[in-house]
């Protein structure tokens, strides 16, 4: 129970509008400028859940997600600079394949470490294939997204131990949330950025500065988002191709701003639009953080995800740096990996890494493609590889 009931839309709603505007608020203060709104959204709409002013679980957030995230990827893009983008995808597709190799090495360390054939009991499967079910889970879901993990669930079985996929949901939403705060924070550590080349940002974007957001611009914006959502969700459904949802709205939206170059100066304010409901979509997803039933049902999950998230950073860095990627490159990538297509480039934006928005989008594509490939790999050769 909370506060809030989930059936209270509205209300829900306006819960998370305040934290995101909260967020951006106390963004410029001293304290707030250096953890950033994005983290200040995420650790507000977690304790907001788990102090019962908010709920779990709620209609709301289905709205979020079904109808925000699609709507953030053209605003985002509308100011795609293509002349830089396959650079730019070049490299972050290296970073991402470095937070791909630090998923699997975290996913390996933890299962060695702990018995997760405890684990999902319930589960109609032999003892002996539970670790490398429950690790193939969790690379899925740290490679890919939401959407793989829920193939592995089928894939493995698990899913049948309702005790167990809704722990290891719960542990997937909080750690998520909290690693992203942590991505978040990662550039602003000065002794830590000093080791890595520094990021070159988009010169072109720096050229001029956009002209005032209007009323109608912000309208325009807002509607020309919804057309290329709209008839990229209707050619998918004639296709039967709804898994390419991103990336059909990511290309068509990438031909409008090539075709018309003057699309940014026409709907002007679209990326600061971006940026306001990505704070939402944040806070939406920390909202689904229950650590009160987490820790009920399986603590072993939080060991098994401490481990795996914490080798996974440490992989990113090390190998980052050997590559001489940027830390700006390697927050987007790892971020693309672990939380999936939608926030990546939510977060790029949020943090004014403009010139990485596009290639978050592409290279969380490709760790849909490969998580739930990867995972069923580790599922189905897991006593063979060790």
């Amino acid at each position: 129970m909370s506060l809030i009931p989930a059936d209270q839309h509205l209300a829900v709603m306006a819960g998370l509008f305040a934290i995101s505007g909260a967020a951006f608020l106390l963004e410029r203060t001293r304290w707030g400028a250096q953890l950033s709104g994005a983290v200040i959204a995420i650790l507000g709409a977690i304790a907001a859940a788990n102090f019962g002013l908010l709920p779990h679980a709620a209609p709301a957030y289905d709205f979020v997600f079904s109808y925000f995230v699609p709507v953030l990827i053209p605003l985002f893009l509308f100011q795609a600079n293509l002349k830089r983008i396959v650079f730019e995808s070049t490299r972050l597709t290296l970073a991402f394949l470095v937070a791909t190799v630090g998923t699997v090495a975290g996913v390996t360390v933890a299962a060695l470490s702990l018995d997760l054939s405890a684990l999902a009991s319930a589960a109609e499967m032999a003892e002996e294939i539970r670790e490398p079910a429950i690790a193939g889970l969790f690379a899925s879901t740290y490679i890919g997204g939401s959407v793989n993990y829920a193939a592995l669930g089928e894939i493995t079985g698990l899913n049948q131990d309702s005790s167990f996929f809704s722990a290891a949901t719960a542990a997937d939403n909080l750690f998520s949330a909290v690693y992203l705060a942590f991505l978040a924070l990662l550039p602003g550590w000065a002794w830590l950025a000093r080791r890595f080349p520094q990021h070159q940002a988009d010169e072109l974007s720096q050229d001029r500065a956009p002209p005032p957001a209007t009323a109608a611009s912000l309208c325009l914006a807002l509607a020309t988002s919804l057309v290329v959502v709209s008839l990229s969700d209707a050619l998918l459904l004639w296709l039967d191709a709804t898994s390419w949802r991103y990336v059909l709205i990511t290309a068509v939206t990438l031909v409008l701003a090539t075709v018309i170059p003057d699309l940014p100066a026409r709907l002007s304010g679209a990326f600061e639009l971006g940026v306001c409901l990505s704070f939402v979509f944040f806070a939406a997803i920390a909202a689904g953080a229950d650590v009160p039933a987490m820790l009920a049902v399986a603590p072993l999950l939080i060991v098994l995800v401490l481990i795996l998230l914490t080798v996974h950073a440490g992989v990113l860095l090390l190998l980052g740096r050997f590559c001489r990627l940027s830390i700006p490159e390697l927050v987007i990538a790892s971020n693309a990996a672990v939380l999936g297509a939608t926030t990546a480039p939510a977060l790029a934006a949020a943090k004014g890494w403009r010139d990485l928005v596009t290639p978050a989008v592409l290279v969380g594509v490709l760790g849909y493609a490969l998580g739930t490939f990867i995972g069923t790999l580790i599922f189905k050769s897991w006593g063979a590889i060790l």
